[in-house]
């Protein structure tokens, strides 16, 4: 087996080889290093490198091994970092001019427990300017770009870590997800990422510790990894009010289940939005897949009616929540589209905000009365498959005119809005070869449930073994 080979198997074979000492982890981050060096200049996924830290790192994982020390749930693991995530002593630009030499000098909870469990930092991967889009692109480090077509947008604000680990230049990497930006990258670049529960993986730093609709999650390969990294990173934590309680070991368990007779709703446009063709071309066969596992499938849409209202005005509330003093005092150094969504939280009212709470309730109490009959949904990931580059976002699907730089996601946001687990899974390919993702939503809190799910349909699929031709 040739390094490039290595840095594809599954992080559960990497992992399992590292403790049979096999390879050790210095030899397993040498891997991954040469294909940094012989991939990443085409893609642009990892901005910052720390290869000087990842390699004292690797080499006390290997002494620790030597002396049979207890080992990690992710020991020896490479892992990066998306720039939204602050790390100690690494730059943490957020995609933004204002930030392009900030060195903090803490790490982020999510980062603590990774290092914890024994995982590799080798650097940080790219997103849009202050994570604001679903499309991988800022001035301080450019654009990055899809492994499977290197003219397509990789997607975002996850991007950097969806194109890295499609790319083999780490087997894990953490992300971050308001809108679909856990989701839509990973659909994108044919890896798995989880939006998880609100609170199931709590987010320290956070000035708006009580927002709702943002959530830190695990992304890889396959399912099984997912998992893998799901148990190092979640659980209670008291500096986050909205932590989950639950222990989370179950994700270490088995994800084999038997799903004969399970409901799923199939919604193909999620209620009315316009799909693209090939992308539903896709979806379908994967619903045929799906089939197989004994499942029984019903064509039904989920009643979501005031998802965009709830999501729009409680993302413009929390962009200018975070960023309006920012863009006050720096005006010239936003992006358009992101200057547009501050103001637009500046202009909410109190009874904008209370009126949105409120249907939000309605719109949960509903879907919770639909998913008593229905286990999970499954629906497109996105509208569209991976678009041009150049383009900053997609403002026309199928004759539709878009109103704004997010219309483009509803697919994604508006689950979002509903506090719902979702999973985004590699469902196939277009003619041309460009990936799409299948979203499998679950009953609130029953994250381990859509991973059980994932992990069915993945095992008929195995669409996560082909690799890009970069």
């Amino acid at each position: 087996m040739n390094k490039s080979d290595v840095c594809f198997l599954p992080a559960h074979t990497m992992l399992d080889l590292v403790r049979q000492r096999k390879i050790s982890a210095t030899e397993l981050l040498d891997c991954h290093m040469d294909q940094i060096v012989k991939v990443n200049s085409k893609i642009n996924a990892i901005v910052t490198l720390d290869e000087e830290q990842a390699r004292v790192t690797a080499s006390n994982i290997d002494q620790r091994i030597m002396r049979k020390a207890p080992l990690g749930l992710l020991e020896g693991l490479p892992v990066a970092h998306k720039d939204l995530t602050v790390t100690k002593g690494i730059r943490t630009t957020f995609g933004s001019p204002l930030f392009e030499d900030f060195i903090p000098d803490h790490d982020a909870l999510i980062v603590e427990r990774l290092r914890q469990s024994g995982a590799v930092t080798v650097g940080k991967t790219n997103t849009p300017e202050f994570g604001a889009g679903s499309q991988t692109f800022n001035k301080v480090f450019g654009v990055t770009r899809n492994p499977y077509d290197l003219e397509k947008t990789c997607g975002g604000s996850s991007g950097g870590a969806a194109a890295a680990l499609a790319s083999g230049l780490v087997p894990l990497a953490d992300g971050s997800d308001l809108g679909g930006s856990l989701r839509n990258p990973a659909s994108f670049c044919n890896v798995v990422g989880l939006r998880p529960s609100t609170g199931l993986v709590p987010i320290w730093p956070n000035p708006s510790a009580w927002f709702p609709l943002s959530v830190l999650g695990p992304m890889a390969r396959t399912v099984a990894d997912v998992s893998l990294m799901l148990s190092a990173i979640a659980g209670p934590d008291r500096r986050c009010p909205l932590s989950m309680t639950e222990n989370p070991n179950i994700f270490q368990q088995g994800l084999e289940r038997d799903f004969g007779g399970v409901r799923v709703a199939w919604s193909k446009t999620l209620g009315g939005l316009p799909v693209d063709d090939e992308v539903l071309s896709v979806i379908e066969g994967a619903v045929h897949q799906l089939e197989n596992t004994g499942c029984i499938i019903e064509e039904v849409d989920p009643d979501l009616a005031e998802a965009d209202e709830v999501f729009h005005v409680l993302r413009a509330w929390h962009m200018e929540s975070a960023l309006g003093e920012l863009l006050t005092a720096h005006p010239d150094q936003f992006k358009d589209t992101l200057v547009w969504n501050i103001e637009q939280g500046k202009t909410l009212t109190g009874p904008d905000v209370a009126r949105a709470e409120r249907l939000r309730t309605t719109m949960f109490e509903r879907l919770d009365r639909f998913m008593g009959t229905y286990e999970f949904i499954i629906c497109p990931v996105t509208q569209v498959l991976p678009f041009n580059v150049d383009l900053p976002y997609v403002s026309e699907i199928n004759g539709n005119t878009l109103s704004n730089y997010l219309d483009w996601m509803k697919s994604c946001f508006r689950i979002s809005a509903t506090g719902h687990p979702a999973l985004s899974v590699p469902a196939g390919f277009s003619s041309s070869g460009l990936p799409v993702g299948l979203q499998i939503v679950g009953r609130f809190r029953d994250d381990f449930g859509v991973l059980q799910f994932g992990h069915a349909f993945e095992q008929l699929s195995e669409f996560w073994k082909t690799r890009p031709k970069i």
